[in-house]
């Protein structure tokens, strides 16, 4: 009975969770619940996606409506996919956040952190899972709401700007994916996924259909920090707290290059989205002057944080360059660096964070010599780095080994230069913060730290170490994306 209902817990039991750490109040008793249902989304995630590779897709039809009458929940190897890389990095973050929600927010607000932490997990689960085009704006707006409220909770001040900003364009994005959804449903008078691509086929000369998916575009592109609609990004994660930061990181911009893959290849289709509407002539020349541009106001960066959310505009102009290219290499490779770079940024900000907890910045000059006190985070924070590089044997060099190859099979050779230089680019950025921590001298009037408790350790070490385990053992990763590359472009069963 449980097993059948699998698609429907892994979004109820977050969902109906993050009340109950409000009722719980002060104390960890509301962290101890968040992490256990982080631990058991990850399960299910886990079983679900073993469940897809056995069987084919899932389907579940709520209330035993069947579609497109009713909502329905399909997973298939790509939704499992994503699943398991949002549920793997909840499950990491929360344990995580007990000693850093302790240090960087108020207690009175910890249950409402919590609640909030668990609201926005719900969402991102119901994005992927979810077959209704409605609901996935519904699920959207859930995710987006708790995601601002968590932003606002960091300890500077200008987090509330940073979080007003964010609500602005965030809003913004939101009203064009349901203006796109709304044209969608007067067009087709339908909102069940499949049932779309069905009736969308024979209408790719309607004007409707075409404004429909230029708003839907538009709105997924502001979500997922699609350069020049980026700029809700950098402050959202320098000022939210170190949990947030890491769990948006990984998660949210990668679900949202899910949602724009849904649409493109699934709803609308191939030859729509790229031969009709020629979105690849937007995607590709935004992501390689993302990609420059971004890596290069990384490097001039003296709040690490900041650095690195400028360096996450860049990596995701890698996903949607792998998208704009439009073969089952590319695509492979957009689905491999979602999934890595979840895995990179996860532990790169984990790591800030115990360095955060223990001298309260993240600034460079504060971080001067602090490898020889902080010896294990700062060692995590190096083979991350390693990793977002593109170092041989760690999931960075995997996923741009493949955009490099899937850029060959086209002839440009430009792009896999500027590939390369832009993979040096971030050796100039991050090699800033390690000659700062290693490679000088802790100034005389700071106090000297302590390393990080294991607390904050452990699950930092979990993502580091799957930087690198991942990076040789390819099987799951490579082979997964690889089958849900071919099923995107049509070329799967």
């Amino acid at each position: 009975m449980i097993a059948a209902n699998l698609p429907a817990l892994q979004v109820v039991l977050p969902l109906l969770s993050a009340p109950l750490c409000v009722l719980l109040g002060r104390g960890r008793a509301a962290w101890l619940l968040a992490t256990v249902v982080s631990w058991l989304a990850l399960a299910i995630a886990a079983a679900l996606l073993r469940q897809v590779l056995a069987q084919g897709a899932v389907h579940y039809a709520f209330g035993d409506w069947a579609a497109p009458w009713g909502i329905e929940y399909v997973v298939d190897g790509t939704a499992a996919f994503v699943l398991l890389i949002v549920a793997g990095i909840a499950a990491t973050v929360f344990p995580y956040s007990l000693l850093s929600v302790e240090k960087e927010v108020d207690p009175e607000r910890q249950a409402l952190f919590y609640a909030a932490m668990l609201l926005c997990l719900a969402g991102l689960l119901g994005i992927v899972i979810t077959g209704d085009a409605f609901n996935l704006f519904v699920l959207l707006e859930i995710s987006a709401l708790s995601t601002y409220t968590l932003v606002s909770l960091g300890q500077d001040r200008r987090a509330l700007t940073a979080a007003y900003q964010y609500l602005i364009l965030g809003t913004i994005g939101a009203t064009f994916i349901l203006i796109g959804v709304g044209l969608l449903y007067m067009l087709t008078g339908t909102l069940n996924m499949a049932d779309l691509a069905e009736r969308i086929e024979g209408l790719h000369q309607s004007r409707t259909l075409q404004t429909a998916f230029a708003f839907l575009v538009v709105g997924i592109g502001l979500k997922l920090a699609l350069f020049p609609m980026h700029l809700w990004l950098p402050n959202a994660y320098t000022y939210a707290p170190s949990a947030v930061s890491a769990l948006l990181s990984a998660t949210a911009t990668k679900v949202a290059v899910y949602v724009l893959l849904r649409f493109l290849f699934t709803i609308f289709g191939t030859w729509f989205s790229f031969s009709d509407m020629n979105v690849d002539w937007i995607l590709i020349p935004l992501a390689l002057v993302a990609t420059f541009s971004m890596s290069l106001v990384a490097i001039f960066q003296n709040n690490v944080k900041r650095m690195l959310a400028y360096s996450s505009v860049a990596q995701v102009a890698y996903m949607t360059l792998g998208i704009g290219i439009v073969t089952v290499t590319g695509l492979t490779a957009a689905l491999l660096h979602l999934f890595n770079h979840a895995l990179i940024k996860g532990a790169l900000f984990l790591a800030l964070g115990a360095v955060f907890y223990r001298i309260g910045s993240v600034q460079l000059d504060r971080m001067q010599g602090i490898a020889r006190e902080m010896p294990w985070t700062m060692a995590a924070f190096v083979l991350a780095a390693l990793s977002l590089i593109g170092v041989p044997m760690t999931v960075g060099f995997v996923s741009k080994w493949y955009l490099i190859l899937a850029a060959l099979e086209k002839g440009w050779w430009l792009v896999v230069v500027l590939i390369l230089i832009t993979s040096l680019m971030a050796v100039v950025y991050l090699w800033r913060v390690i000659e700062a921590a290693y490679f000088r001298p802790r100034p005389a009037d700071r106090e000297a730290v302590s390393e990080a408790p294991w607390g904050l350790l452990l699950p930092t070490w979990v993502l580091a170490l799957a930087n690198l385990y991942l990076g040789i053992d390819t099987d799951l990763s490579v082979g997964v994306a690889g089958e849900a590359a071919q099923r995107l472009m049509g070329l799967g069963p």
